[in-house]
C-alpha cells in the first residue's frame, strides 16, 4: 500500500478562461471545477486510477466540504479532525496553457492535531510499502516537521521507504536535516532543487531548458551524498532527470497541448512509484514519471491521468 500524508490539503477551484487573463478587468470563466487537492491526495488519486492500493491521510473535519469531495473520487482516506476548515486554492487557466495560482495558507495545526497525525501515520505505516509526505506545511507546525516525522516513523519501521515532495522553507529545512533523517526519495523541481542545495534554481531550470543537465545532476548528487537514495527532478517542458547511487538518466516528454500544469509534479511522482511497484528499473520508472506528468498537463484543472491516457511511446530516456 502507498500511504500518503498531505498536511495542508486544499479544495482546488479551477476557472478556465477563453481569453488572456486581464488584471483589473471583469472576466467570466467558461468552466469552474472544484476537486479535493493537495500533493499527497493527488498521488493517492493516481494510485487509485492505476488500481494500486493506497490510503490518503490528511487533517480535516468530517463535515468539511473537502471530505465530501474526497469521497466523490473514491480515494480511501483517514481524516484527522481539526478545528479550522480546509483551504481553497484558486487556479486560473488561459487558452495557451498559462496557469495562475493563488493558494490559501491552510488551517492551523495545533500540537494535539499534530500528535494525532504522527500517531496515525506511524500506525498505518505498518501495512505500507511506501510513505509519501507531500506538499506545503500548514501554520502551526515546525519547519523541520518532515524530518522529525521521518525519524519517528523509522524508529518503528526502519525499512520503510519514504518519499518527500515539498518546497520553500520546508524543503530548506529538510535539506538541513538530511544527516538526521534522510528520505529515500526526494522529488523537487528545478527551483526546489536550488532551494535544497543552496543553488540558483532558476539557472538550473534555464540550463535544462536548452539541453544542459550537468548542473542539475551535480546538484542532485550533492543530495545523494548526504543520504538520499533517489532524486527525481521534474523540469517542466524540458522533461525530468533521475539521479541515484547507480547513475543518472534524463527523459524528454511526449508532445502535448498544455491545458493546466496543476498536479503535474504530483502525477510524475505517482507514475514513478507505480513503476517501482511493478518492478521497473530506473529508466522505466523515469519514463513513467514523465509520461504521467505530461498527461496531467494535457488535462483541465487538477485532473489526474489514468494509465490509459499515457504516451510512453514518445517518452524517451537516455543515460547521462
Amino acid at each position: 500500500m502507498i500511504l500518503t500524508l498531505t498536511p495542508n490539503p486544499s479544495i482546488d477551484a479551477t476557472m478556465q478562461l477563453d481569453s488572456e487573463l486581464r488584471r483589473g478587468h471583469v472576466q467570466r470563466p467558461t468552466s469552474i471545477t472544484q476537486v479535493a487537492g493537495g500533493k499527497g491526495v493527488n498521488v493517492s488519486h493516481a494510485m487509485l486510477l492505476a488500481e494500486k492500493h493506497t490510503l490518503a491521510v490528511f487533517p480535516a473535519d468530517t463535515n468539511d466540504p473537502f471530505v465530501a469531495l474526497t469521497r466523490q473520487t473514491g480515494i480511501p482516506f483517514h481524516a484527522i479532525p481539526v478545528d479550522e476548515g480546509v483551504r481553497i486554492n484558486a487556479t486560473i487557466t488561459e487558452p495557451d496553457g498559462t496557469t495562475t495560482k493563488i493558494n490559501g495558507p491552510g488551517a492551523t495545526i495545533d500540537a494535539t492535531a499534530r500528535r494525532s497525525i504522527e500517531q496515525a501515520v506511524t500506525q498505518l505505516a505498518a501495512n505500507s510499502s511506501w510513505l509519501v509526505m507531500a506538499g506545503s506545511l500548514p501554520p502551526g507546525v515546525p519547519l523541520d516537521w518532515y524530518t522529525s516525522l521521518i525519524a519517528t516513523v523509522r524508529a518503528t519501521h526502519p525499512q520503510l521507504p519514504v518519499a518527500v515532495d515539498t518546497s520553500d522553507e520546508a524543503i530548506r529545512a529538510l535539506g538541513r536535516g538530511l544527516e538526521t533523517a534522510a528520505p529515500t526519495l526526494i522529488k523537487p523541481n528545478g527551483l526546489e532543487l536550488g532551494q535544497l542545495t543552496d543553488r540558483d534554481g532558476e539557472a538550473l531550470e534555464a540550463a535544462a531548458a536548452v539541453g544542459d543537465f550537468d548542473e542539475v545532476v551535480t546538484a542532485a548528487r550533492l543530495v545523494i551524498e548526504r543520504g538520499v537514495n533517489e532524486v527525481l527532478v521534474t523540469l517542466g517542458a524540458a522533461g525530468a532527470a533521475l539521479v541515484t547511487r547507480r547513475g543518472a538518466w534524463f527523459a524528454t516528454p511526449p508532445p502535448v497541448e498544455v491545458m493546466s500544469t496543476v498536479g503535474a509534479g504530483d502525477s510524475s511522482l505517482a507514475g514513478y512509484l507505480i513503476a517501482r511497484a511493478e518492478g521497473g528499473g530506473p529508466a522505466d520508472c523515469l519514463a513513467r514519471a514523465v509520461a504521467y506528468g505530461t498527461a496531467a498537463t494535457g488535462l483541465p484543472g487538477t485532473t489526474i491521468p489514468s494509465p490509459a491516457q499515457l504516451n510512453l511511446t514518445d517518452t524517451h530516456v537516455r543515460a547521462l
